[in-house]
């Protein structure tokens, strides 16, 4: 076939016939465009390759479905965009047990000197953003360094606008409190 099929004829035959050719195209047509986004969110490259993967096995599976009035890029993103919020939830517990065994392997208490200049380095204000769940850091993204309206964070992140509105207020009220 020489023409180039659209995103819904893509998805279609995805969904009816598992068609590998359609899949192969569908991914070479977006993988790259999801991966930059999810990178954008995530410093991680592991992490968002696996993501971009679970993605796209998702679509292949069939367990993500497409709704022929929808847009391909915007359902692609919001699987991909919850896949990383589950990925980073993991990795948050892991990375905070990680933390608790290496301060009972390493009781040496930092000196004054230390802990300022580590202050002055990472700032109190990336700390308490890194304190954030994953929810609430994924709605500051959206709004505040994306600059998306509440409407269009609900959409990216495929949650009700009033969820938008309440985590970024109990976002903003945690990092008051942190940084007060």
């Amino acid at each position: 076939m020489s023409a180039t099929r659209s995103d819904g004829e893509l998805l279609r035959a995805i969904a009816a016939d598992s068609d590998r050719r359609a899949f192969e195209e569908l991914y070479r047509r977006y993988a790259p465009w999801l991966t930059a986004r999810l990178r954008g969110r995530c410093a991680d490259p592991a992490v968002v390759d696996d993501v971009v993967q679970e993605t796209f096995l998702a679509v292949w599976r069939g367990t993500a479905r497409y709704h022929e009035d929808g847009d391909a890029a915007g359902w692609l993103w919001r699987i991909g965009s919850r896949r990383l919020v589950d990925a980073l939830r993991v990795d948050g517990a892991r990375g905070r047990l990680r933390q608790a065994l290496a301060r009972l392997r390493h009781r040496d208490e930092a000196s004054a000197e230390e802990r300022v200049l580590a202050g002055v380095e990472h700032g109190d204000l990336a700390g308490a953003l890194v304190r954030l769940s994953p929810e609430l850091r994924a709605v500051l993204q959206a709004t505040v360094i994306d600059g998306l309206t509440t409407r269009e964070a609900a959409v990216l992140l495929g949650i009700p606008p009033g969820t938008v509105k309440t985590r970024a207020m109990r976002a903003r009220k945690q990092l008051r409190e942190e940084l007060a």
